[in-house]
């Protein structure tokens, strides 16, 4: 059952039910809510669950109705975020997991290390001990093997993900992996699920081959149940009447399972179809389905693989898969971050300065756009800090009172931010990344408003006009302009007003605890916001592959012709062009500029001098990495 506190409750009070509930021998998880606190308790107790409605400070009782507690979104409404190193799983980064089925050999492991990390993966995949339906297949290297992937942890900076077949393993485990994989032929194997949970390291769960979902979830309620709560499910396909592929890959269990439980969801496509064509589609639709990452095989050379090698991935298929993903998931809210494990490692030397500037700012408050931007970007573990405007925060980035700033730069609807552009040429700092964020638009209210009472709505004027047919569907609708989405919320919380309705993200909602009226109410979905990461020093160390731009030329004809043929004659893509009045001088401008291209590339020195010689003002505004291009 589920106690939720009264606001009032006094210390005493508290201390008498927390005694009166471990005296029933019941299992309590404490959850702080914004505006309340609840208790769930697990465990069966003796009493009537009315008699606990009579205690003072509960203020209301609600029972489970589910077999499962300690996974149930009933009594963990927030979803959870597995940790295993610096990686994140179930946050707002897509997690992959990549690798061999079975680790071989010691140099065709590193290699497909190699590999993998390469193209994006955070955590690598390989059995050192194989359960296999035959006794004479190959039933992996046991030890040997897991010394074999300590190497890649150490070479690669990847997490290691292997599989437990015998809680006589634990030692082993204990000393060489990150994440101990459960795998299906042993989700009821109620022993190794409990020793598991022991063991306390992140625990990698697939579904059994003819689980139901229910039985699936009972299993990991043995791992939480021991005390651990890093539990991430792994759906990987179910046996059914259908024999073409190696299994069924149930990718409608992504979204059901994510709705009754907090557990991160992450899908095996590899061993769900058991065909390397199939393995890619799979995955793709399982991120559309809203997993939280993938778990794939990679081999280099699948034809003489010891297993598993009919699904396993080529190196380069794997390859544009991830580029696959890259445009995938901003549509469903996630990133796929090919420098999550090197922004790891430079915000740890940041933290290890302990000083007041390793925070990354934003403007807005959270639940913002600009804050979501921040999270994907930088993950969750950063100390964020908030700016009332752009202004001010391009200051505090200058002054050093923070080390970085995430800031919106244009959007693909209503065109260029161009305030940040013009605080971009004023101040000296360098774009040290960049991130595209779906913006997906909701009207936000009250709960129990409708929308046949709203009179008045709260939002950014750039908002209004990317929402301009819905909100034209109902003209009577006072406009009323805000400086953020977020603040807009704030706004229509604090007025307490039936009558009033705000347009921001449903992250803004959840925050403020408001109710979604409408979602999805932009004019067009392709409505994606770019934003920049700036800095006043390099953020991330190794090849860049954009440049963004400032300069101005002589007022001549052909003045700009002639910088822009410098990029077609090198063959360089020229992906923006515009310009911005000089303030100071009418009828004078500025070219913003971003090519793809590091411009300060000692091979690319030629081009530089050349620009230069053609311009009259010249400025570089940064060098990095952006994600690649899908490719046909």
């Amino acid at each position: 059952m589920i106690l939720v506190l009264s606001k009032s409750i006094t210390r005493e009070e508290r201390d008498r039910l927390d005694e009166e509930l471990r005296s029933e021998n019941c299992m309590l998880r404490e959850i702080q809510g914004v505006e309340e606190t609840i208790i769930g308790v697990v465990g069966k107790v003796k009493k009537d669950i009315r008699y606990y409605e009579t205690i003072p400070g509960v203020a209301k009782v609600i029972p489970i109705t589910k077999p499962y507690k300690l996974v149930s979104r009933e009594l963990h409404p927030q979803d959870s975020v597995v940790y295993v190193g610096d990686v994140a799983i179930g946050g707002d980064r897509l997690v992959i997991i990549a690798g061999p089925c079975g680790v071989e050999d010691r140099i065709r492991t590193l290699d497909i290390a190699r590999s993998v990390r390469s193209c994006g993966a955070v955590l690598f995949r390989g059995g050192a001990f194989k359960p296999r339906t035959s006794p004479y297949s190959f039933q992996g290297l046991g030890e040997e093997g897991l010394k074999i992937l300590a190497e890649v942890r150490k070479e690669t900076g990847m997490g290691i993900v292997t599989e437990m077949v015998s809680p006589n393993q634990a030692d082993l485990i204990m000393k060489y992996v990150d994440v101990v994989q459960v795998g299906a032929r042993n989700m009821q194997n109620f022993e190794l699920l409990k020793c598991v949970g022991r063991i306390g390291k992140p625990v990698l769960l697939k579904r059994g081959l003819s689980a139901t979902i229910e039985e699936w979830l009972m299993a990991a309620e043995y791992i939480l149940s021991e005390g651990n709560e890093q539990v991430v499910l792994c759906e990987r396909g179910i046996r059914t009447f259908e024999t073409y592929t190696r299994n069924t890959l149930d990718l409608t269990a992504v979204p059901v399972v994510k709705k009754l439980t907090h557990l991160p969801v992450i899908v095996d496509p590899s061993h769900a179809t058991g065909l390397r064509d199939k393995v890619s589609p799979m995955a793709r639709a399982a991120i559309a389905a809203g997993a939280d990452g993938l778990i794939v095989e990679v081999h280099n050379d699948p034809a003489n693989a010891a297993s598993d090698g009919p699904q396993s991935l080529y190196p380069e298929q794997f390859e544009q898969l991830m580029r696959d993903l890259y445009v995938i998931a901003p549509v469903v809210g996630k990133q796929l971050d090919y420098a999550y494990l090197e922004k790891a490692a430079t915000l740890h030397k940041l933290d290890s300065g302990r000083q007041v500037s390793e925070k990354i700012a934003y403007a807005g408050v959270p639940g913002s756009f600009s804050h979501k931007a921040c999270v994907q970007f930088f993950g969750n573990d950063p100390p964020l800090i908030s700016y009332k405007n752009f202004t001010d925060l391009f200051q505090a980035v200058e002054n050093g009172g923070v080390s970085m700033g995430v800031v919106p730069i244009e959007n693909s609807l209503t065109g260029s931010i161009h305030e940040n552009y013009d605080l971009l040429l004023k101040h000296d700092l360098k774009i040290v990344g960049e991130l595209t964020l779906r913006v997906v638009h909701n009207l936000i209210g009250h709960k129990g408003a409708s929308l046949d009472r709203i009179q008045r709505v709260y939002s950014h004027p750039q908002v209004f006009e990317q929402c301009k047919r819905f909100l034209e569907s109902h003209p009577r609708w006072d406009l009323v302009a805000s400086k953020d989405t977020a603040s807009s919320v704030l706004r229509l919380k604090e007025n307490k007003d039936f009558s009033e309705a705000a347009i921001a993200s449903k992250e803004a909602a959840e925050f403020f605890q408001m109710s979604l009226l409408k979602e999805g109410i932009e004019t067009n979905p392709r409505n994606f916001t770019r934003f920049v990461v700036i800095s006043k020093n390099d953020f991330l160390k190794g090849p860049k592959n954009k440049s963004s731009l400032i300069y101005s030329v002589s007022d001549k004809p052909g003045s700009l012709y002639e910088t822009l043929q410098i990029f077609a004659e090198k063959q360089i893509n020229l992906v923006k062009l515009e310009s911005r009045p000089i303030h100071s001088k009418p009828w004078e401008y500025m070219f913003y500029v971003d090519v793809e291209m590091d411009i300060e590339d000692p091979c690319c020195r030629d081009v530089l001098e050349r620009l230069k010689e053609k311009t009259e003002f010249f400025k570089i505004l940064g060098n990095y990495q952006k994600g690649p291009k899908p490719v046909d």
